[in-house]
């Protein structure tokens, strides 16, 4: 189960490192779109606007859909969520370190 949890906040990650998938999420943010108008403002291919998607919908952070010839795309915060509670999870330990450091640093300073 942890190696599950573990291989979907990877495919999260991933996904999230680029600036274009990150720029696409953004827009379906607002609502949902398709292929074509996820690709407007982008100089790419839709090939390539498509494999960004592929990879977005593989780390489950949007769902395409059907509708006869429509196939929007929409946001799927679910694994946006898990991130955001695995860097929760993380920022009390985060902040006691930054803490520990101003203060070494403080000490430190005073000395001299």
């Amino acid at each position: 189960m942890a190696a599950m949890v573990d291989d979907r906040l990877d495919a999260t990650f991933a996904a999230l490192a680029n600036s274009t998938r990150r720029a696409i999420l953004a827009r379906l943010a607002a609502g949902e779109a398709t292929v074509n108008e996820l690709a407007e403002p982008f100089d790419l291919t839709l090939p390539a606007v498509s494999k960004h998607l592929k990879v977005l919908e593989g780390a489950g952070l949007i769902q395409r859909g059907r509708r006869a010839q429509y196939r929007p795309c929409i946001l799927d915060p679910a694994s946006l969520d898990a991130a955001m509670s695995w860097a929760a999870t993380c920022r009390d330990t985060w902040n006691a370190r930054f803490d520990r450091l101003d203060a070494h640093l403080t000490r430190s300073t005073e000395r001299k």
